[in-house]
């Protein structure tokens, strides 16, 4: 009992020593090993507006706000989404990143910092708790986890001067200007994304939905298209001022009530929002690259013209560059690939 005693006073004595140490001296960026590289620098062209907001409202209006998640199963997704924005941005120091995080995860955080030490990003926490109760199982656990569902809450957890936003997921790659993008004309509606009005609706919920009298007449009045909610741009302030938030998450309550769907946070969009937001050109989102939600098989490239690559889908690109099993439109995504140890990724 003795030597018990003094073992855990030993024990006691050294943890406190560690906390004191771990105080006086703070793990800092430097102290983290950084599997990233460094990107270029990315600056302004000549014609472009101060990003300085203080100096005039133009120059203002002219930043444009990207929401992103940030944790480290997709970090390396997030890190060549990034680059890819900037380097084909015309004015790329205008635009100012938001990411949102659940997990407290110091080398992400450290990682951001050292890719891009000139990058104007702002940093918000993710309180799972408001989903962790509302959140059904679906066909993949990827879909299921609760910053999948941060989209729904953007109108809460970032600033009220920001009205204008693209939420953009980390499995895509942009190759055009995100101005593009940005511009486009809402004409009063509160979302604005590519819409696929040839897809068979019918499958994006149960049949119990369908059947049901009362639920299948969610959509009677208007011409329900889907929609792929990984690129979006958004109108926050009509977004609080409808009370959107509210909408989407009434459908999940009714969800956990009774199964109408299996798609995670995509469907209460669709339940909501369907046949009521502007289309944008497809080229948009060249979504469907990690294939389906099982099994991730290879897909080819859609024809027409391209914006914005997106992995959506059970394959990711560095996944299988690393697995050596890569699809052919993996090797698009590879040149934006910061990771250390990557082959193909882009040399400034």
């Amino acid at each position: 009992m003795a030597v018990f005693r003094r073992t855990s006073t030993s024990a006691a004595f050294f943890v406190g020593l560690l906390s004191l140490l771990l105080l006086l001296h703070p793990t800092t960026a430097a102290d983290i090993p950084q599997i990233f590289r460094e990107a270029p620098a990315f600056r302004n062209g000549k014609n472009c507006f101060s990003p300085n907001p203080t100096t005039t409202a133009a120059a203002a209006n002219t930043t444009i706000h990207v929401a992103m998640t940030l944790d480290s199963n997709y970090l390396r997704g997030t890190m060549a989404a990034v680059l890819s924005i900037l380097q084909h941005s015309t004015c790329p120091e205008n635009v100012v990143f938001h990411f949102l995080w659940a997990k407290h995860e110091p080398e992400v955080f450290s990682s951001i910092k050292f890719a891009f030490p000139y990058l104007n990003f702002k940093l918000y926490r993710f309180d799972t708790s408001r989903v962790s109760g509302l959140i059904s199982k679906s066909i993949r656990q990827a879909l299921d986890q609760p910053l999948n569902y941060a989209r729904i809450y953007l109108a809460d957890i970032l600033p009220q001067e920001v009205n204008r936003l693209i939420y953009l997921d980390s499995d895509l790659v942009m190759v055009d200007d995100i101005s593009k993008l940005s511009d486009v004309d809402l004409k009063e509606k509160v979302l604005a994304a590519p819409e696929y009005c040839l897809a068979n609706f019918t499958n994006y919920f149960s049949r119990d939905f369908w059947l049901d009298p009362v639920l299948s007449k969610t959509f009677e009045g208007r011409k329900p298209c889907y929609f792929n909610t990984g690129v979006m741009v958004m109108d926050l302030e009509k977004w609080r001022k409808g009370n959107y938030t509210r909408r989407v998450v009434d459908w999940m309550i009714v969800q956990k009530q009774r199964r109408i769907y299996h798609l995670g946070s995509l469907p209460p969009f669709l339940l909501v929002l369907a046949g009521k937001i502007e289309p944008v050109d497809h080229r948009w989102n060249q979504h469907g690259l990690g294939g389906d939600n099982i099994e991730g098989k290879c897909r080819g490239l859609h024809p027409g013209p391209i914006s914005l690559l997106h992995w959506s889908g059970k394959g990711k690109p560095w996944l299988r560059l690393d697995s050596r099993k890569p699809c052919n439109v993996d090797y698009l995504w590879a040149p934006y690939d910061l990771y250390q140890s990557s082959k193909h990724s882009f040399e400034g």
